[in-house]
């Protein structure tokens, strides 16, 4: 099947830029996504594989309980608010350039986080990691809309769900597997050294492989539309912090920062029609909106995120601190989620233009199913056998998850020009941020307001309950869209 091009329908007039470049090869197109997934799976997968290192980082740089959050936090927190400006750049001036920015950036980062000599000094290397990812992840997601269409493109974003299912999942198992090889006193600094001579790699690559964007052109700072950037990072900052803060600033008052978020978004909000009402280029095509396949993707995609990042989050602090398992342990017992996860992507991404929104909702059920079945089998195992009665069905919630995130995203993004591919994609992406800070926050409180006396049984099955209080939200919405006549096969996978 032909490459995507960026002129005529798609992608309007080409622009100045090496709109004359060759279209890739067949052979080409799918070892350019290698690379792009690669790079995915680096970002992604640090989300979650420092979770298992945060107690050696604790003893090997006396970090006081604050700054560990912060070495989470600040990771997710510049991560999400740099994904939607790093797209808009990345379709005006060229996504290949931005990507390799970012991932150079990354490597660096990294280099950092593992050479630190104190926690505030990993705290700030974190925050530029997560700014590096920030950069990169959209340009995935514009690089495959750009250079496959129809089938072909449910099957490259399956791959992409598949990468996105088990970088989260395997993370807590790759970092135990460092720090078992490495040590416990410095084995978490091979959790940040091993992004090095895969980044450098990937970024050698990504030179040869990845194509041109067509309409790129050298456009003017004002062109980017800063104060619609900065309104946008000022709102999800807003929005973000007092969830991902909420263990650590105590008192009702951080709520006061979701009216400074909705004030500042409905600000962004009226910029961006002023913005489009007077022709120049917003950062985020409010159009988009109009198509029911985005809007519906992005809120289900935020609920989604809110049930199923959790997850790893309260399943670690169960396995490790409450049936004192080691991280190895821990992420063994994890991987089974990690597998279905990857085995369902891959047939999702394949399916998804026949079955449409079934797919998701069929996905849905599994996940909600799963979760219950596990929170079931921890409160009939006692002790360290709970962890073997959950794989069976942590594997069932895996294979409904890659059912959810890569056909959802096909279906997200099925309508959208390839010309706004990128922040279109950034957008998408911190539903997925914001939905995941909302869900640790949620049922993370939940979860410790039940561990009392060591109970951590019942603190767990009462987290998953409100993880699965978000995938039933998620399904509400998928089977609404069924239900209104446009969630089957009808929606367009290209």
């Amino acid at each position: 099947m032909a490459p995507h091009s960026e002129g005529g329908r798609d992608g309007g007039p080409r622009g100045a830029g090496p709109a004359t470049a060759e279209p890739l090869s067949d052979r080409g197109r799918w070892r350019a996504l290698a690379v792009c997934l690669v790079a995915g799976f680096m970002t992604l997968l640090d989300v979650s594989i420092v979770n298992v290192a945060l107690p050696s980082v604790r003893v090997a740089l006396d970090a006081p309980e604050a700054d560990l959050q912060w070495v989470l936090s600040g990771y997710a927190l510049a991560f999400g608010l740099f994904l939607v400006p790093a797209g808009r750049i990345g379709d005006a001036r060229g996504r290949r350039a931005v990507f390799m920015t970012g991932l150079a950036l990354f490597v660096v980062a990294s280099a950092a986080c593992g050479a630190a000599q104190s926690s505030v000094w990993l705290v700030a290397a974190r925050a530029v990691q997560g700014l590096a990812a920030g950069l990169i992840s959209p340009q995935i997601s514009a690089l495959i809309q750009q250079m496959f269409s129809g089938a072909e493109r449910g099957r490259a974003f399956g791959m992409l769900g598949s990468v996105i299912g088990i970088s989260t999942a395997v993370g807590p198992l790759l970092g135990g597997l460092l720090i078992h090889a490495a040590g416990p006193r410095e084995g978490w600094r091979w959790v940040f050294y091993v992004n090095v001579p895969i980044g450098i790699g990937c970024l050698v690559l990504a030179r040869r492989l990845l194509p041109d964007t067509p309409s790129a052109r050298r456009i003017p700072l004002r062109s980017l539309d800063p104060v619609g950037v900065l309104l946008l990072g000022a709102g999800v900052l807003s929005l973000l912090l007092p969830f991902v803060q909420a263990q650590q600033w105590h008192g009702p008052q951080k709520w006061l920062l979701l009216i400074l978020s909705a004030a500042l978004l409905t600000a962004f909000v009226g910029w961006e029609r002023r913005q489009s009402g007077r022709g120049a280029s917003p950062v985020v095509d409010l159009a988009l909106f109009r198509e029911r396949s985005y809007w519906l993707g992005c809120a289900l995609v935020l609920l989604y995120f809110g049930g199923f990042t959790s997850i790893f989050f309260i399943t670690a602090l169960y396995l490790q601190a409450g049936l004192h398992l080691s991280a190895l342990l821990a992420g063994l017992t994890i991987t089974p989620f990690a597998v279905g996860s990857g085995v369902a992507a891959t047939v999702g991404g394949r399916l998804v233009a026949r079955f449409g929104r079934r797919l998701v909702a069929v996905g849905l059920v599994m996940v909600a199913t799963g979760l219950g079945a596990t929170a079931l089998a921890v409160q009939l195992s006692p002790g360290s056998s709970a962890a073997w009665a959950m794989t069976a069905p942590l594997l069932l919630a895996g294979l409904g998850s890659g059912l959810v995130i890569a056909p959802n995203q096909t279906l997200t993004l099925s309508q959208v020009p390839v010309r706004s591919a990128g922040s279109a994609g950034g957008t998408l992406q911190t539903g997925q941020r914001v939905g995941s800070a909302i869900g640790i926050a949620a049922v993370g409180s939940v979860f410790f307001a039940q561990l009392t006396h060591e109970n951590w049984a019942t603190a767990y099955d009462h987290g998953l309950l409100v993880s699965i209080a978000f995938v039933l939200g998620a399904l509400c919405l998928a089977l609404g869209d069924l239900r209104a006549g446009a969630g089957g096969t009808g929606h367009r996978a290209g």
